[in-house]
């Protein structure tokens, strides 16, 4: 007995130290593609040949933010709209507040649908001491994501930072409850900042199961969503559209 337990604790570290070496393997690979292009500014976007030579007549609905907003599919039954992706995965609201003149400015749309946050937020247990500054920072970000975007009378619909799924082995050595909490702050200041042009979209309720965290249904992973939860956030985005269409027309 004695032999199998050391047999299974020997394959329970192999397993663990892969997912660690892993994990380590695809943040160091990030930290350098950043190093080479810090805001993403020579990324090519599957839509840019689309966005090359747009309608005048017809409203631009922009996904605008990290990886969750680079997943999001556009919502079906707007034939009359058209809609282009300004995503990039793991980037932080500094990197997307930064690259709004380069990749938003020129395609002046009519609405901005905001998904950005958790990148910073997911950062504090490896800068505890920095807490407050990254969080203070992820405000004023989003905030001068605002007012670009009123510069060009461009409506934002600001989409509240998407719960989070089920912590994963991985994910506990860098993770912590401060997070969570941050993300509740962050989220509130989101609220806060609703306006005729500021269209507040919250997600948890849509996500969300009664722990707070993403319902397993609509998880991909442990930080984003797979088809099914695009899905349930497009019926209630749809709804915004529909509304702000209404007030424009």
């Amino acid at each position: 007995m004695g032999g199998i337990a050391l047999a299974a604790s020997l394959l329970g570290s192999i397993a663990l130290n892969f997912v660690l070496y892993n994990v380590a393997t695809q943040y160091y690979r990030q930290l350098n593609a950043t190093h080479l292009d810090p805001l993403g500014l020579n990324v090519s976007f599957p839509d840019r040949e689309k966005s090359v030579k747009l309608p005048s007549n017809k409203p631009k609905v922009v996904f605008f933010g990290d990886s969750r907003a680079a997943a999001w599919q556009e919502p079906e039954g707007f034939d009359n709209s058209i809609f282009i992706n300004r995503g990039i995965g793991s980037q932080t609201t500094t990197q997307v507040a930064q690259r709004y003149d380069e990749h938003i400015a020129p395609l002046k749309p009519d609405i901005l649908v905001v998904q950005v946050g958790v990148n910073d937020l997911k950062t504090i247990p490896l800068f505890p001491n920095r807490k407050k500054r990254i969080i203070e920072d992820c405000k004023a970000n989003i905030d001068r994501i605002l007012r670009d975007a009123r510069s060009q009378n461009t409506v934002v619909i600001l989409s509240t930072i998407f719960p989070v799924g089920e912590l994963p082995i991985a994910r506990r050595l860098f993770w912590s409850s401060e997070v969570d909490r941050a993300i509740k702050e962050v989220n509130e200041f989101i609220v806060s900042l609703a306006a005729e042009d500021v269209r507040i979209f919250d997600t948890k309720s849509i996500l969300a199961n009664e722990n707070g965290i993403v319902q397993p249904e609509y998880s991909l992973d442990f930080l984003h969503l797979n088809d099914r939860g695009y899905e349930a956030l497009n019926r209630e985005l749809s709804l915004l559209l529909r509304e702000i269409e209404r007030g424009n027309g």
